[in-house]
């Protein structure tokens, strides 16, 4: 008897990352705005409470707030963990504590990190101050990091002689009205045996699946097990190299690093013999000339491993009653 061994799991490095761009209302951007020019902003709800962050609802009654008031650079430790080992992007390249710190004058803590020189140096209750980023632009950034203050107790806020926050009107000269966060997950991605055999097929321009024992259906990628019956896909199938499209949509805005032209149609390809759709791009076809039960084929580049897009076979439309299980 023959055996086959398995193939090499593959395993490589991948990251996710896109930047978050959102627009600002006037309490959030009097906060950043604020920052930049080294005053702390919070916000009094209904109730008296000084919200720090501030938040542009009350969120015991959802009333609207808007009653900007000043807080101190000065605060109080609530609770800390210690970061040993930081991480790329992370507010210090050396060994720090992720403290919630109660700013005198606020009724909330605000979360950043804590330069200290080790975690018996931080305890809770500890007293703190803003240390200020040498260069500010209106990010939470900013703020550098909380340092340890020596004071022994909190002291009035900012603006006022009387321990109570000092009313803001939140009015800056170029106040910051968006910001954009750059969002990132790294990390490394091991497909497992089932869609290794399955990139595998793909660097020999073949699509392969795995059919389930009991209902039979053909996963496309494989899964290694069929989510519906709970058993193993072992049985290994080629499906394509045509398919259906069963649902597509059209792509106006244009992606960083991508070079295609907008707009473009990304769709739902059923493939022949599989039982379940799989994601392509439409080419060769005007995008507004895409359409359900389209039949189209893989077309390939020189040393890919997989289709750069799919194009019209010419063949008649597939009937609506053949892929509808598909969408």
């Amino acid at each position: 008897m023959t055996v086959t061994p398995p193939p090499e799991i593959l395993r490589a490095p991948l990251v996710v990352e896109f930047p978050f761009t959102r627009s600002l209302g006037p309490v959030q951007s009097a906060f950043l705005t604020g920052l930049r020019e080294r005053v702390v902003l919070g916000v009094r709800t209904e109730s008296g409470k000084v919200l720090v962050p501030p938040v542009e609802y009350d969120p015991e009654t959802a009333a609207e707030l808007r009653d900007l008031v000043e807080v101190a650079a000065t605060g109080t430790v609530t609770t800390w963990a210690w970061n040993p080992a930081p991480r790329p992007g992370q507010p210090l390249a050396t060994p720090f504590a992720w403290a919630l710190v109660r700013l005198d004058g606020a009724g909330t803590a605000l979360l950043h990190a804590l330069d200290a020189p080790g975690p018996e140096a931080v305890r809770t209750g500890m007293r703190v101050r803003i240390r200020w980023a040498a260069e500010r632009s209106g990010a939470i950034t900013d703020i550098a990091c909380f340092e340890p203050h020596e004071d022994d107790a909190p002291g009035p806020p900012a603006g006022t002689g009387e321990g109570r926050p000092a009313a803001h009107d939140g009015e800056f000269a170029d106040p910051v009205t968006g910001i954009t966060t750059p969002a990132r997950l790294d990390y490394t991605y091991s497909p497992g045996r089932a869609q290794t055999r399955y990139l595998h097929g793909l660097a020999e321009r073949r699509t392969v699946g795995e059919r389930c024992p009991s209902c039979a259906k053909v996963y496309v990628p494989p899964r290694g097990a069929c989510p519906t019956c709970g058993v193993a896909t072992t049985d290994r199938v080629e499906v394509g190299p045509r398919g259906t499209v069963t649902t597509y949509c059209v792509v106006n805005i244009k992606a960083k690093n991508l070079d295609i032209d907008v707009p473009y149609v990304y769709a739902h390809i059923a493939l022949d013999g599989a039982g379940l759709a799989l994601h392509g791009r439409i080419g060769g076809i005007p995008y507004d000339q895409v359409r359900m039960g389209l039949r189209v084929e893989p077309v390939w580049t020189e040393g890919a491993r997989y289709p750069d897009h799919y194009r019209p076979t010419g063949e008649p439309d597939a009937d609506y009653d053949t892929y509808k299980e598909l969408l």
